[in-house]
């Protein structure tokens, strides 16, 4: 079917500003205000998907309530009658996105990253205090407006209805999967420490110019966001900071207790940080890391850090007990279960889907079904 010129008899769609395999956005006029809007139609086939389109709605609704200088704001939405297209209607943010950014410039200059990423926290903490956690936070939903010199946050809510979605399942393995938290890399519930990890990831790489973890795989990038550290900015970047380099990675902890407990502390740590200041909250997660390293054996502490020498307890020079490793393999093992049943249904769905919002280039078939033969492989060796 082609596209309406007009959507709901209001708005008329003037250019098309973006694609994927979920939606398309276009610029429109809304006849009745005589404003500019963003509308994004929804993919014809989803319309098909009675329990998406329910879910569309509600959420639809539920973003709608929020109104925030830092969240781009949803003022309509429906079924339009003559096309059969599901809509919504949205505040149109004239500039570029975060994502945009990077792909012009490698790195954002320091003090414009800290603007942004403030920004996207309290547009965070004001949503995660009505309830309503984003759940896919990337570079591409972090809109640079140039009229009010800010950030706002796009998309609410929409990862929700699509998550048990198979377009999701390919989306959120084989196109953002770097900037889902762990949690939801293993199929738990996101909850506000999760838009938190994906807010320091984009943080991370704004700065950094790559990602806390680098990977050529799914397996890779399980693996090491479950077990390795993350490499200092200043590596990469030495006039960071060091304490924003610390604020920023302690947002990146792998269990969701010990990032900041709402995205306003991430803020104040970040502001903190840039002026060279640690927080109180900086300090408290610090000491999580501190108190970790030091419980650790010898010989993983000098893989985190070969040029320094760790005093080990007498209690724990003696061989771990083998009643405390099947918890840790177990733990893994469910990480890894999850993330096969994620990469077989991106198989199951590839042909159907080229790319997503995001404008990611479909995966071959080959390599979908390498990484799920070596995730058996890894869950094999975890199981035995």
């Amino acid at each position: 079917m082609a596209t309406p010129t007009f959507v709901a008899d209001r708005y008329r769609l003037e250019r098309r500003l973006g694609a994927g395999g979920m939606s398309t956005v276009f610029l429109a006029l809304d006849t009745v205000l005589e404003r500019r809007v963003a509308v994004k139609l929804l993919a014809e086939h989803l319309a098909e998907d009675e329990a998406f389109v329910a879910r569309f709605r509600r959420e639809a609704l539920s973003a709608a309530k929020l109104q925030h200088p830092n969240v781009v704001q949803v003022f309509d939405s429906g079924k339009d009658v003559d096309s059969e297209r599901h809509y919504i209607v949205m505040e149109y943010v004239e500039g570029p996105s975060c994502a945009d950014l990077l792909r012009d410039q490698s790195q954002i200059a320091v003090d414009e990253a800290v603007r942004y990423v403030v920004d996207a926290c309290h547009g965070l903490d004001y949503a995660h205090r009505a309830g309503v956690i984003h759940r896919d936070v990337k570079p591409g939903n972090l809109l640079v407006s140039t009229e009010a010199d800010s950030v706002k946050l796009a998309d609410f809510g929409i990862a929700k209805a699509a998550e048990q979605t198979r377009i999701t399942q390919v989306g959120s393995v084989l196109g953002t999967a770097a900037y889902l938290s762990p949690e939801q890399a293993r199929g738990e519930e996101a909850g506000p420490a999760s838009d938190i990890y994906s807010l320091g990831v984009c943080t991370y790489q704004f700065l950094a110019g790559r990602l806390p973890h680098e990977y050529s795989s799914l397996t890779e990038l399980a693996l090491k966001q479950q077990n390795n550290e993350v490499d200092p900015i200043r590596a990469a970047r030495p006039e960071v900071p060091e304490a924003l380099d610390r604020a920023i990675r302690l947002a990146l902890h792998v269990e969701p207790d010990h990032r900041y407990t709402s995205a306003v502390e991430m803020a104040k740590a970040v502001e903190a940080g840039a002026r060279g200041e640690d927080t109180e909250a900086t300090q408290r997660l610090a000491a999580y890391d501190d108190a970790a390293t030091r419980a650790m054996p010898r010989t993983e502490y000098a893989r985190r850090d070969p040029t320094m020498v760790a005093p080990v307890p007498a209690r724990q020079r003696d061989p771990v007990p083998a009643t405390t490793r099947p918890k840790k393999r177990n733990r893994a093992g469910r990480f890894l279960v999850a993330l096969l049943l994620l990469v077989a249904g991106g198989a199951a769905a590839f042909a159907a889907v080229s790319a997503l919002d995001g404008g990611i280039e479909a995966p071959n078939e080959s390599d979908v079904s390498n990484q799920v033969r070596e995730l058996k492989e890894l869950i094999r060796e975890y199981a035995e």
